[in-house]
């Protein structure tokens, strides 16, 4: 019996021991695999994921310039036609002073009796009465012109008002223009620098594909785009952006030798007759909105959440589009950035 005791306390006390090892081993490896959570490695950056991030950066405010450009180029229009109309009305305030003037002078020389002495000094009572006559005409003349002079001063200082109104968003859409400018080449040189350390191999995926793929469309592509357009403007456009593939991306560019991507899609349906407003987050109200799975050719396709990028379907789930100054205008597949809608316009 005691050895027996003996040997139940031996295997108890190997039961705790190894309970409590497997406890330890236990601890020690949750701690080990929390610490590793907490102080994980960060995933590296795929290759031009930076470079993408700023020419996604340098397009948002590419169309902030282009709309603001739009914008000033507007006031500096109706600036001019102010500038006219105050020339004109201020030569229509000379015409009146200039009758104001003859008005006064001719009552002047008629001299300043009273009315009833002049007729009893007069030796022709009637032909004094008929000078009167003629004399209140002038006096109304005179009280006509002087109206014309007032209103004529009241226009011009209207004008002037609204002409200075005009010069102050003049003002401010050329600080805006030139702060969107700033940021613009900001983002594209820093995408220069960041390309100038990626492989050759690297460089070509950011572009989205090599130069040839530029042209990958072929005749058979481009005649089956234009029979499916839904109209012959549409076709027209679609026409028109086959031509220009190779063309070179440069922000703020509408033809006919470099675009950027709302310019792209503007020059191509001005080619057709139809004009578009500047800007992607303006083109996007332009026409009818059209579903993905309903696009036809000629639809204009939109990106990103800030409706940035645009380009023209041609079918077959492709487009062409004016990428970044890293690649010409191209096709490529509409599902290669994020969809945020299309819009037909004829």
């Amino acid at each position: 019996m005691a050895a027996h005791r003996r040997s139940r306390q031996h295997t108890v006390g190997g039961t705790t021991a190894r309970a409590a090892a497997t406890v330890v081993l236990a601890g020690a490896a949750t701690a080990a695999g929390f610490d590793g959570a907490g102080h994980a490695a960060p995933q590296p950056t795929p290759p031009g994921a930076d470079v993408s991030r700023l020419y996604h950066e340098a397009e948002v405010a590419t169309e902030k310039y282009n709309g603001a450009k739009e914008k000033a180029d507007s006031a500096r229009q109706r600036l001019r036609a102010l500038q006219d109309e105050t020339a004109r009305a201020q030569a229509r305030l000379n015409e009146a002073r200039e009758a104001l003037g003859t008005v006064a002078a001719a009552q002047y020389r008629a001299g300043g009796l009273d009315p009833a002495l002049r007729l009893m000094l007069s030796d022709d009572p009637d032909a004094y009465l008929d000078g009167a006559a003629l004399a209140e005409r002038a006096g109304s003349r005179h009280h006509a012109e002087l109206g014309r002079v007032r209103a004529q001063l009241r226009e011009i200082e209207k004008l002037r008002g609204a002409a200075r109104v005009e010069v102050k968003t003049l003002t401010t859409r050329r600080a805006e223009l030139e702060r969107h400018k700033r940021t613009i080449t900001g983002k594209l040189s820093a995408a220069r620098q960041a390309l100038s350390r990626m492989s050759p191999d690297e460089r070509a995926g950011t572009a989205g594909g090599s130069g040839r793929a530029a042209r990958s469309a072929g005749g058979t592509a481009r005649d089956a785009a234009l029979s499916q357009a839904p109209s012959a403007r549409a076709a027209q456009a679609v026409a028109y952006a086959h031509q220009k593939l190779g063309s070179p991306y440069v922000w703020g560019a509408t033809g006919p030798d470099a675009f950027d991507c709302s310019g792209l899609v503007l020059a191509a349906y001005r080619s057709a007759g139809v004009s578009l407003p500047r800007t992607t987050y303006a083109q996007i109200d332009a026409g009818r909105r059209v579903s993905r799975s309903a696009l036809l050719p000629g639809d204009l396709v939109f990106f990103y959440s800030g409706i940035s990028h645009v380009g023209l379907y041609i079918g077959n789930g492709q487009m062409i589009h004016a990428p970044n100054p890293s690649a010409p205008v191209r096709v490529a597949p509409v599902d290669q950035m994020p969809f945020a809608g299309a819009t037909r316009v004829v």
